[in-house]
C-alpha cells in the first residue's frame, strides 16, 4: 500500500513539475488540507533520480508556501474577525481553534509566524491572526519564508537522501513532523524564558499596533 501511494505521489509530482509543487504547497499553506509531507519528499525522490533539481524544488515549495500564507493573510485582513468566527468552522477553523491561535500569536508576536510554519494544522492557521492584526509585510514575509524554507528543505532532503527506499521515505517524513514539533516547542520555551529574563516579569500580550511598525 505504501509503495502504491508513493508511486502515485511521485508520478503526480513528476507530471506537474515545479509549478505543481508551487500550487500544492500554496494550497497546503492556505485552508486546503494538502499535507506537505506528501509533496516535498516525492520531489526529493525525483531529484535523487536526476529528474528534478532539489534546490529549484525547495524554492518552488517555499514560494508556494508564502503565496498560500498570503491568501489567508488577505482573507483575514479583508473579511475581518467576526466573519471568520461565524463561518470559519466550514473552512476547518472553528471558533475555539481560532481563538487559541489568535491568543498565541498576540502573546508571542512574530516568532509564532516562524514556528507555525513548522507545525501541522497551525501552519495553515497562523497567517490568519497575522492578517487580522495587520502585521508588517516585511516581517510577515521574512518569518514565513524562513520557516517554510526550513520545512521544505527538511522534507525534500529526506526524499533525496533515502532515495529508492519508499518505506523509509514515508516513515521519516512522519518522524520529521515529530522532530519539528519537539524542536519548535524547545525554541518557543527558550524564547519565552529569554523574554521573561529580559523583562524581569512574565510577558504580557503583545501590543497589536507594534506589529504594524
Amino acid at each position: 500500500m505504501i509503495h502504491d501511494l508513493m508511486r502515485v505521489l511521485v508520478g503526480g509530482i513528476g507530471a506537474m513539475g515545479y509549478p505543481g509543487i508551487f500550487l500544492l504547497m500554496a494550497m497546503e499553506s492556505s485552508l486546503v488540507p494538502v499535507p506537505s509531507e506528501l509533496v516535498m519528499p516525492p520531489a526529493g525522490y525525483l531529484a535523487h533520480q536526476g529528474l528534478m533539481n532539489p534546490w529549484v524544488a525547495i524554492f518552488a515549495g517555499t514560494v508556494g508556501s508564502l503565496a498560500g500564507a498570503y491568501a489567508n493573510y488577505y482573507c483575514a485582513r479583508c473579511l475581518g474577525r467576526p466573519l471568520i468566527l461565524k463561518y470559519g468552522r466550514y473552512l476547518l477553523v472553528p471558533p475555539e481553534k481560532f481563538r487559541r491561535v489568535e491568543s498565541f500569536f498576540l502573546r508571542h508576536g512574530e516568532i509564532s509566524t516562524f514556528i507555525g510554519r513548522l507545525l501541522p494544522v497551525v501552519r495553515h492557521l497562523i497567517s490568519i491572526p497575522a492578517g487580522l492584526s495587520g502585521m508588517n509585510h516585511v516581517r510577515f514575509s521574512t518569518y514565513t519564508l524562513l520557516g517554510a524554507l526550513i520545512w521544505c528543505s527538511i522534507l525534500t532532503w529526506i526524499g533525496y537522501a533515502i532515495g529508492r527506499n519508499q518505506d523509509l521515505i514515508v516513515a521519516y517524513s512522519r518522524q520529521a513532523v515529530v522532530w519539528a514539533a519537539f524542536g519548535s516547542g524547545s525554541l518557543l520555551a527558550a524564547y519565552i524564558w529569554f523574554q521573561r529574563r529580559k523583562a524581569g516579569v512574565a510577558p504580557a500580550p503583545a501590543d497589536v499596533d507594534s506589529l504594524r511598525e
